[in-house]
């Protein structure tokens, strides 16, 4: 069950072991967890676990998630492994069970950062600016307490592509800090939802895993998403997206849907 009171998505009852509250409902089906707080979860142990055992800084670099089904709003456990160390390049793994089965992995490379101020560059284009994007009702598309929670303003480019900023309402873990990163991993799933092609109640097409390539940590405050969403004609599809703070670019991230039209379309 979750905790039905609290300013946070998650409630810790012992070292790595978690309950979510109320606001972690899903989009789907609210009385599931929602997937996106607990991928920021997910790396937020990778980061603690990291620190526990390590003096340097390595960089997560890479995230990428499976999910391996639903995740109830229940209790749940995380364990972080070290799959390949190394003394400037890791693979980390981190592996929620709930209700003993597996729910979702992270395999994490984490790198050795260095000043590579004098030659940065991208060539991803500009986010429309915050101040110029209106509000917009993320729970009229969609259910759930981690959706009501989310505070989004969006412009709509076309079917299935729009340019959304977000926000989290609240924090990953009652009275407990969480890194830019960690907080940015915990919201971005949303850009399923953000850019459907169709409706919802009419096509089935959720995620079944998460990839983030990430340039740099970012800022606190709003996070932007420039989503697509593709459907391809045997039921697979993809939702791409770049990642910005206000700065700038911060990351691409992937997911891979399993499209379903429901019996009425």
């Amino acid at each position: 069950m979750s905790t039905p009171v609290a300013d946070a998505y998650f409630i810790p009852i012992a070292p790595g072991r978690y309950r979510p509250t109320d606001h972690v409902g899903g989009g789907w089906n609210p009385d599931e967890q929602h997937i996106a707080p607990v991928m920021g979860l997910l790396a937020r142990e990778i980061e603690t676990h990291h620190a526990s055992r390590r003096t340097d800084v390595l960089a997560i670099s890479r995230a990428t998630y499976d999910i391996h089904g639903v995740l109830p709003m229940d209790a749940f456990d995380i364990s972080v492994e070290v799959i390949r160390p190394g003394r400037t390049i890791e693979l980390v793994e981190a592996t929620l069970t709930c209700q003993g089965r597996i729910a979702i992995t992270l395999r994490a490379w984490l790198l050795a950062t260095s000043d590579t101020s004098t030659i940065a560059g991208d060539g991803f284009p500009s986010m429309p600016p915050l101040a110029d994007t209106p509000p917009w009702d993320f729970s009229s598309l969609w259910p759930g307490g981690f959706v009501r929670s989310v505070e989004t303003r969006q412009i709509k480019v076309d079917t299935g592509q729009a340019t959304s900023w977000v926000r989290p309402g609240f924090p990953l873990i009652a009275d407990a800090a969480t890194s830019p990163l960690a907080r940015m991993l915990g919201v971005v799933d949303v850009a399923n939802g953000l850019c459907p092609r169709r409706l919802p109640g009419d096509v089935a097409f959720p995620n079944v895993d998460l990839t983030a390539h990430i340039l740099r940590s970012p800022e606190s405050g709003w996070l932007g998403l420039a989503s697509h969403a593709s459907f391809g004609p045997a039921g697979l599809g993809v939702t791409h997206s770049t990642v910005y703070d206000e700065r700038g670019p911060i990351a691409v991230i992937s997911q891979s849907l399993t499209v379903r039209p429901k019996a009425a379309v």
